[in-house]
């Protein structure tokens, strides 16, 4: 797998190196050409020195040179020997260059470095006008140094510019970023593009395209399931009269009774398809949030349900009580209350209790919801949050839908879903944290 890396900081990075390679080539420039300016002017003097020498009636001159001394531009070293005296090319540096025919530069290499020697030919004697090479290249080398100082003293504030520069031209990418974090994930609306730079156009273009297809998927899925789930409905309810009649002639039938268990079920099933398509419709929805008192919505869903507790003789009963406003959508938090109650009811056995609480803690409004069924293993309440997702040691069977609907209904209302062992009733307890209306 490879590793992510951030654009920005190997664009830092990559300027940072082109900086100092930069650096380097300015540098090298520098030299090249403080070198040729400092030759051509060195070479000027030592001609214009040898033909003032060769004016003024010379005499044979031999230089004294230190080698363990180091000289400077203005040291030029001038020696004059007389063709009829060949003893005089004796030179302990060996420095002197025979007699040449031409006037002009030489070059030459000796023990203790390389020579740059302009030679003045004469009738009778040989100007010979010599420096060290080194001495040019050591002066080129300090001038462009002297130039590279500058440079290197800015370059890490250039640097810190060039990066500050660099984030500043990235925010919007992070803004795009953060834009895209900070969606819902049934938030499927287009990418406002006015405040992002053409570059990411092609990409925001793409992704409001996505989003389009996306919506359109999901809005032909509810369509279907809320079709499918309408069009069942009615000849399960046929069914189920058809049923009825038969049970009546037949009460001690089996295979009828298994039969009515079967299409119970599956009518349970479809309601809750219905439901489902109902609160897709309004999470997909931009309907406002309203106040709603907490006690007096959960007291009227209760009355709704309470037959179904009644026909397993189960307590149900709400032992804690307060007023509290909270902002939510009718649909959505009857959705929650409703599917609540019915999954207590279906899984507390025959003669078992439920209890509900309505209570206020640390800036939530909480509904508690507890039963004395068998529970859930811990390790199970994050899936029975998805859809279609059943306990199968659990006798009861449902449809898998109940728990996911709250979940979504609560996310849609800005809460909180939790799930714990009950400690009063030893069955699942589940807490639901709206937050409070402000007033």
């Amino acid at each position: 797998m490879q590793a992510s890396y951030s654009l920005q900081k190997r664009l830092i990075l990559y300027v940072s190196v082109f900086s100092v390679i930069l650096g380097c080539v300015l540098i090298f420039a520098a030299y090249r050409i403080a070198l040729e300016e400092i030759n051509e002017i060195l070479d000027a003097q030592m001609q214009s020195l040898a033909e003032r020498i060769a004016k003024n009636h010379p005499r044979p001159v031999q230089s004294q040179i230190d080698v363990n001394q180091r000289y400077s531009e203005e040291d030029l070293f001038v020696d004059i020997w007389s063709y009829a005296d060949a003893n005089q090319l004796a030179h302990p540096q060996g420095l002197l260059v025979k007699a040449v025919q031409k006037a002009g530069f030489y070059t030459q290499q000796t023990e203790h470095g390389i020579w740059d020697t302009y030679i003045l030919p004469q009738q009778n004697f040989q100007i010979q006008i010599s420096q060290q090479k080194s001495v040019r290249q050591y002066l080129a080398l300090e001038l462009a140094a002297n130039m590279f100082i500058p440079y290197l003293l800015f370059l890490p504030f250039a640097l810190l510019a060039l990066s500050w520069l660099i984030r500043q031209n990235f925010r919007p990418l992070n803004n795009f970023r953060k834009e895209l974090a900070s969606r819902k994930a049934q938030e499927l609306s287009p990418i406002q593009s006015k405040n992002y730079p053409v570059e990411l156009m092609p990409t925001i273009q793409e992704m409001n395209q996505l989003f389009s297809r996306i919506s359109l998927a999901q809005q032909e899925q509810r369509q279907f399931v809320a079709d499918s789930a309408h069009e069942l409905r009615t000849p399960l309810t046929a069914l189920n009269l058809q049923l009825q009649i038969l049970l009546e002639q037949f009460p001690h039938n089996n295979a009828l009774k298994n039969l009515s268990q079967g299409l119970l079920r599956m009518q349970h099933l479809v309601n809750q398809l219905l439901s489902l398509a109902k609160q897709d419709a309004v999470l997909s929805s931009t309907e406002q949030l309203q106040i709603l008192y907490l006690n007096h919505f959960t007291i009227q869903c209760i009355e709704q349900i309470i037959q179904l507790a009644i026909q397993k003789d189960i307590d149900l009963g709400v032992i804690q009580q307060e007023d509290m406003l909270i902002q939510g959508q009718e649909a959505a938090l009857h959705s929650i209350i409703y599917n609540l109650m019915d999954n207590a009811i279906k899984y507390t056995p025959s003669k078992g209790i439920i209890n509900v609480s309505i209570f206020k803690k640390q800036g939530w409004a909480i509904l508690q919801v507890e039963d004395s069924g068998s529970g859930i293993d811990p390790a199970q309440f994050n899936q029975i949050r998805k859809r279609f997702y059943r306990i199968h040691n659990h006798a009861e069977i449902g449809s898998g839908l109940g728990l996911s609907i709250v979940d979504k209904a609560v996310e849609r209302l800005g809460g909180q879903l939790e799930f714990s062992r009950s400690a009063s009733l030893g069955g699942l307890s589940v807490q639901v944290k709206f937050p409070l209306a402000a007033i």
